[in-house]
């Protein structure tokens, strides 16, 4: 007989389940989101329009909403592998809160005024030197024994020759060239992310950001009329400065650049902050600031003092001398909100044009609320979202620089202000995306993703495999196709020289090798990108997760080195994980997989990893410096017979 016709009840339990499955796509749903933006992007123009005090406010937006739209274009093109050399960039030319500090040493009336002005130029320098020669480490690592010479001493001559035209046409009386220097120094710093695009002329763009900022530096000291003495005196500050970022610089380790680029930020931080109060300081009467000048000495202020602890304790947290876990306070939002808010009313004090006294003692508040502030958001977020903490901050230090530039009316620090914190703010945008999180999970030290369902999370049943080094070897020497997964694991214990080596002895005997990086590996955008080049891989054979999760399908063998949650299945498997929804590499689906861990235990997420108890992995524990330098030898002992 025929089966039983289903019931309404079930049709009607299977319509839903379809419509689940499969649900209408709005078409409109977009366009209507995109009119909105539009709206809400021209109320604000107009806004603002409505609200600017002079000209000189709204040409200074006008700079700031352009060098916007061309920072988010210059950022967005730069190549995922040279995200590290990117944050150096940008962290050198952030150091152009330099320029507000040599305003201060000229203009100034008082020791204090003097005393900040000299910290903000020292301080700021040793970013410049520190943050241009760490980028250039990082670049030459990338370089190929094959690839051609290259020559970039030949722009010292036209950089030396605009310095010549200048100081020139300065010296005979030309009053609008310090403008124009300051524009081409400008679009020199935008040509040092540009260059970024790709690795043919990613060296290029480090040269043109160092004559930017070079020419930024030259073009000031023009503007501000110097006498002998102050120009000697700003001129030994920034060579201090410049010695100890050259000897931070070079002395730093690939393994180090996270915890020295967080150091650099609070540099910035600090630079900012004391720039904003020598500022105010300096004024001859504070009650007659205007309104735009007051805010920008507040942001400047308030922005540079949350970079500078926040900053601190992200490098603190990476060197290891603080304990990476999340801090964990009972009223830990209330303190938040608390601090907030007394922040914030001291903003309106100073923008009521106190007098000297109250000001600059509201100013002082402020300073005091918004570091702590800085300091216990960062301490509450783990060790692990430290990547996110770094570009957020990176952003800070931009946003801080825009500030000083509308303080100082100077077109050429609101634009490099405005490049960096577009440049930081990218990266965040990049780094949440890559683990399907909210910045504001991430800043209030949670976990769970925006797919995150209520639910219990599955749990996942098995035991997992164990094997040794000569059965890994053996998978080796059979695979033809192999994939090599790193995480931050790998980067802890060094293990990336072994590894190279047998790598390129795979490569040699004509097994096809790749790496493949997840934007989350590591503990700063792109550092296993950086750690890779300096041991030698090649960087056309290391590639991005959206280039290489399809090529797991017809993989032979796959070697997980030190990475958890960025290969975690529950990621797909499970809408209830803490992970649900975030991209990850789909390494179970290669023919075999090797998990080389130091012990079975969860990735940062605290989420189990049910790819650990599949039939075709097997996990080979131990520290990965070591495992990787026994397979090299076996590896290399087996092709040299």
């Amino acid at each position: 007989p025929p089966p039983p016709a289903p019931t309404p009840e079930e049709l009607a339990k299977k319509a839903e389940a379809e419509a689940l499955a499969n649900p209408p796509i709005d078409y409109k749903a977009p366009y209507i989101q995109g009119a909105k933006n539009a709206m809400l992007l021209g109320a604000s123009t107009m806004a603002f329009g409505y609200a600017a005090p002079n000209p000189a406010f709204s040409s200074m937006f006008t700079t700031f909403a352009l060098s916007n739209i061309i920072g988010v274009q210059a950022v967005l093109g730069v190549a995922h592998a040279l995200h590290s050399p990117l944050m150096a960039v940008t962290n050198a030319i952030s150091g152009t809160t330099a320029l507000g500090g040599m305003h201060l040493v000229a203009h100034s009336t008082s020791p204090m005024v003097t005393t900040l002005g000299a910290m903000a130029t020292t301080l700021s320098t040793v970013n410049i030197v520190g943050g241009f020669v760490v980028s250039g480490k990082m670049l030459d690592m990338f370089k190929r024994p094959d690839d051609p010479p290259e020559y970039y001493s030949y722009y010292g001559a036209p950089a030396a020759g605009t310095a010549l035209m200048y100081g020139g046409m300065h010296a005979a009386g030309y009053q609008e060239i310090d403008s124009a220097a300051g524009t081409l120094a400008g679009v020199l710093c935008i040509g040092g992310i540009a260059g970024l695009s790709n690795q043919s002329t990613a060296r290029l763009g480090n040269v043109s950001g160092q004559a930017g900022v070079a020419l930024g530096v030259l073009s000031t000291m023009g503007g501000l009329h110097p006498s002998m003495a102050t120009t000697a005196s700003i001129a030994s500050m920034m060579g201090v400065g410049g010695a100890v970022g050259y000897y931070i610089g070079n002395k730093v380790e690939p393994t180090s650049l996270p915890q020295t680029v967080a150091a650099f930020h609070s540099l910035v931080g600090l630079a900012a902050s004391g720039a904003a109060i020598g500022d105010y300081w300096n004024a001859p009467d504070p009650t007659a600031l205007d309104g735009v000048h007051l805010a920008s000495i507040y942001l400047a202020t308030v922005i540079g003092s949350v970079t500078t602890t926040g900053s601190l304790v992200a490098f603190g947290k990476l060197d290891g001398r603080l304990d990476s876990a999340p801090l964990q306070l009972d009223a830990k939002d209330q303190i938040n909100i608390g601090l907030g808010a007394a922040t914030l009313g001291a903003g309106a004090v100073i923008m009521g044009a106190p007098g000297f006294g109250t000001g600059i003692s509201v100013l002082g508040g402020s300073l005091v609320t918004s570091g702590v502030l800085g300091w216990h958001t960062a301490a509450s977020i783990g060790g692990a979202d430290m990547p996110v903490v770094i570009t957020v901050l990176n952003s800070y230090s931009g946003w801080a620089l825009c500030a000083e530039g509308f303080m100082l009316n100077q077109p050429l620090l609101t634009t490099v202000g405005a490049l960096i914190g577009c440049s930081g703010a990218a990266l965040t945008k990049i780094m949440c995306d890559a683990m399907n999180r909210d910045i504001l999970s991430v800043i209030s030290g949670g976990f769970g993703t925006k797919a995150t369902g209520g639910g219990e999370a599955m749990v996942f049943e098995g035991e997992a495999t164990m094997t040794d080094i000569d059965q890994t070897v053996e998978l080796i020497k059979e695979a033809k196709k192999i994939i090599v997964v790193p995480g931050y694991g790998l980067a802890v214990a060094k293990a990336q020289y072994p590894l190279h080596d047998m790598v390129d002895t795979l490569t040699k005997n004509g097994k096809d090798v790749k790496f493949a990086i997840h934007p989350v590996a590591g503990r700063m955008p792109g550092q296993l990108n950086v750690l890779l080049a300096e041991a030698g891989v090649p960087y056309d054979i290391v590639e991005e997760l959206e280039e290489i999760n399809d090529d797991f399908d017809d993989t032979d063998l796959t070697l997980v080195i030190g990475a958890n949650d960025t290969v975690n299945s529950a990621a797909e498997d499970d809408p209830n994980s803490e992970i649900a929804g975030m991209p990850v590499l789909r390494v179970w689906n290669s023919e075999q997989v090797i998990v080389m861990k130091r012990s079975m235990a969860a990735g940062y997420a605290g989420v189990e990893n049910p790819v650990f108890l599949k039939d075709n992995t097997d996990m080979l524990l131990g520290d990965a410096k070591a495992t990787c330098d026994e397979l090299a030898q076996k590896v290399n002992a087996f092709f040299k017979k």
